[in-house]
């Protein structure tokens, strides 16, 4: 099976409470199987996410890791980071393109084959499908399957990130069925069993 050998896309947890989280976040990129990290701080002030921003940049940066911006093309520009991950109701494509030029821009689509075509024809750097299985990081409002997985990687060749409590047990699935990307969060921040890193270490 061929397979990105960097095919986690890492999700920050809801809050960064101390130091300890910069830490673990550079021994996860020296792992060597991050490709992008999504900062995804919903209650917080623009001001503390731009400070979170450029710290997390110098470790991405050092680890060549992507630095993905959730929601705010703005924010991400002001951040100097790769790129801005867009849900359905917040910016749109073409204004983050305005703000963000040749930077990444990928885009939710739920489990919609009508949002796959459309993010296709916008032409996205990579299209997010879930929730494949329960979360406890969002509510789950839509469920997707390996079909529409199946079926948007014959649609395009633009990278396909499978979201959606995504773990130890479930994940090699979504690689056979090739997704490209895995977007985790949970499975590694808040494990009962395992540490940040060794979580990660047991996803091969």
């Amino acid at each position: 099976m061929k397979k990105t050998k960097k095919f986690i896309y890492l999700v920050s947890p809801r809050k960064i409470k101390n130091n300890k989280f910069y830490s673990n976040l550079a021994s996860i990129f020296k792992s060597k199987k991050v490709s992008f990290f999504q900062l995804r701080l919903k209650n917080e002030k623009n001001s503390k996410i731009i400070t979170i921003g450029k710290k997390i940049k110098k470790i991405a940066k050092k680890y060549k890791v992507k630095l993905i911006i959730n929601d705010n093309p703005i924010l991400a520009k002001k951040i100097g980071s790769d790129g801005c991950h867009i849900g359905q109701s917040d910016s749109t494509v073409s204004k983050a393109r305005k703000i963000l030029k040749n930077k990444i821009i990928g885009v939710t689509c739920h489990n919609s084959k009508k949002l796959v075509e459309k993010a296709i024809n916008e032409k996205v750097d990579y299209i997010a499908l879930g929730a494949f299985y329960p979360s406890n990081t969002k509510n789950v409002k839509y469920k997707a399957s390996i079909k529409l997985l199946k079926l948007a990687k014959k649609m395009t060749d633009i990278p396909i990130v499978a979201i959606g409590g995504i773990n130890l047990t479930n994940y090699k699935k979504l690689l056979l069925n090739k997704a490209n990307f895995l977007a985790i969060s949970g499975y590694i921040w808040n494990n009962k069993k395992l540490k940040p890193i060794e979580a990660i270490s047991k996803l091969k």
